[in-house]
């Protein structure tokens, strides 16, 4: 190891006190070889499908346990025998504080996430190296900047997969020889139980409050996503507007030559990558360490025209879709990427479904699906796209233990009216009566869920003048009422759809 970064970009004193000690991959390591290992799989969701397959011919034993899935060997975690047990693999969905899991623990059986088990599975290719990951986390834009690296990669002509958390299971995609590189969208529930992997290049996008009720405090939650610098190889990339993701950098035990390199929608300083009027530029890997104008100079990546296909329906790009950009020119710069390849990578790039996409236009009011902004950062982030009072939201639904003050007091300026849904309503109602009382707010009764987004539409279009936007950016999770954040979305612009009619401008 080489010890902590600090972010001029240099390694800093050895920091070895700060590794993971009680979560080292030694301590975590099961004690005995594949072929006669017992493994429990713990949650049979995709990951733990993905998790079944790939150990089904490799160890002894393989039993699941999983209350909602009929085809699991065990529905009662509590008849699990854990003395027959050698490694259990935990999917995101099982919380540290799951009985089964404490009680694995506390036996001294190792918990792994798919994660873990697919960094012990990676398959070399011909030369006998193997796929370097680049790693993304952070509580929104994951998705984003990961799909935008992969754009980027495949404008370098390498073989890339968007893996982990969008796209196929990481154990899945490790065991494919024929991958270049690896982008690898990691959550705070995924990273939890990771305890070995070493990403070539690792981000932290942003910190915000999210799945408290998963991780029990905000800082038990930063933790967890700061793990994904630990062991990096070559950079640690950054928010320089996000204190915490520079600090997790500083306590991160990283590999010798290891670099912190930040992003920033300001002007970049060294080994930072940023904006100077309207170019993305590269103060980090512009030139080689030993060039004596490194330090003067910085290599144009981009401009925000070759961003202009994301702009919202006022035409300009928000300031969170840069970031993500920044972020992902920055890993793929760290992996040797050129710059072209990085203008042309943001320029094919488009984005995935539910994410500020515009669903239609009819009497001048825009609609527009944001189901993704499933946390009070993502919302923020989509209302500040929008101009003063101009913006119908429609929000709501499970809170997972957040708090909406500061997102209400930060977007009051936006707001014409707001539109509620969700089982429980109210942690949004509270904080808008506390700090939003002149704005309209009304409450979609939840009791026909079916209903609920062609209702919420409905009263959203009643309030809406000319020139607004009826933004569906629900700040919570979809779980009470919805399958899914893309089922949610669905009904959304399939409620506008349906009461604008065939002749209404769609968006793309």
């Amino acid at each position: 190891m080489g010890g902590q970064l600090v972010p001029d970009g240099t390694p800093g004193p050895d920091a070895t006190e700060h590794g993971l000690a009680a979560h080292g991959p030694a301590a975590e390591a099961p004690s005995v070889a594949w072929e006669r290992a017992r493994v429990l799989v713990a949650g049979l969701g995709v990951s733990g499908r993905a998790v079944v397959e790939a150990l089904a011919s490799r160890v002894a034993s393989l039993v699941t346990v999983d209350r909602s899935a009929p085809d699991a060997d065990v529905q009662d975690a509590s008849r699990v025998d854990l003395s027959a047990v050698d490694l259990v693999i935990a999917s995101p969905g099982w919380a540290p504080s799951s009985d089964l899991l404490v009680a694995a623990r506390a036996a001294g059986v190792p918990v792994w996430s798919e994660v873990e088990l697919a960094w012990a599975l990676r398959a070399p290719r011909a030369d006998g190296t193997f796929a370097p990951w680049l790693a993304v986390t952070g509580t929104n834009g994951k998705t984003t900047t990961v799909e935008m690296l992969t754009s980027i990669l495949a404008a370098a002509g390498l073989r890339a997969a968007a893996v982990g958390n969008v796209g196929a299971p990481v154990v899945s995609a490790a065991q494919d020889p024929d991958l270049d590189v690896l982008a690898v969208e990691l959550s705070s529930f995924q990273l939890h139980f990771t305890h070995s992997m070493s990403a070539q290049a690792a981000a932290v996008l942003n910190i915000a409050p999210d799945h408290l009720d998963w991780h029990g405090s905000l800082d038990a939650y930063a933790d967890d996503k700061g793990r994904i610098y630990e062991r990096a190889q070559l950079a640690c990339v950054y928010n320089v507007a996000d204190p915490r993701t520079e600090h997790l950098v500083r306590e991160a035990d990283v590999e010798e030559g290891a670099r912190a390199i930040g992003f920033t929608l300001g002007a970049p300083a060294r080994a930072q990558l940023g904006v100077i009027e309207d170019v993305l530029v590269d103060r980090a890997f512009h030139a080689a360490p030993d060039d004596p104008a490194r330090h003067r100079t910085a290599q144009e990546l981009a401009t925000l025209a070759d961003l202009s296909h994301l702009a919202g329906p006022d035409g300009v790009v928000p300031a969170h879709i840069v970031s993500d950009a920044l972020a992902a020119a920055a890993l793929a710069r760290a992996h040797g990427v050129d710059a072209r390849a990085v203008r042309d990578g943001l320029r094919a790039f488009s984005p995935g479904a539910h994410r500020i996409a515009l669903v239609a236009t009819v009497d001048e009011v825009s609609y527009v699906d944001d189901s993704k902004a499933t946390n009070a950062h993502a919302a923020s982030a989509a209302l500040g796209a929008f101009g003063p009072r101009s913006v119908v939201w429609i929000a709501g639904g499970l809170a997972k233990g957040a708090t909406f003050d500061e997102l209400v007091r930060a977007r009051l300026s936006r707001l014409r009216a707001v539109v509620l849904i969700g089982e429980d309503p109210e942690p949004l109602a509270s904080a808008l009566a506390r700090h939003a009382p002149d704005v309209p707010v009304v409450r979609i009764d939840p009791g026909d869920t079916g209903s609920v987004m062609q209702r919420a539409v409905s009263s959203a279009r009643g309030l809406a003048a000319p020139g607004d936007t009826v933004l569906l950016a629900p700040a919570s999770a979809s779980m009470d009422q919805f399958a899914s954040y893309a089922a949610r979305g669905a009904a959304f612009a399939d409620a506008v759809r349906g009461q604008t009619g065939p002749e209404t401008e769609q968006g793309g």
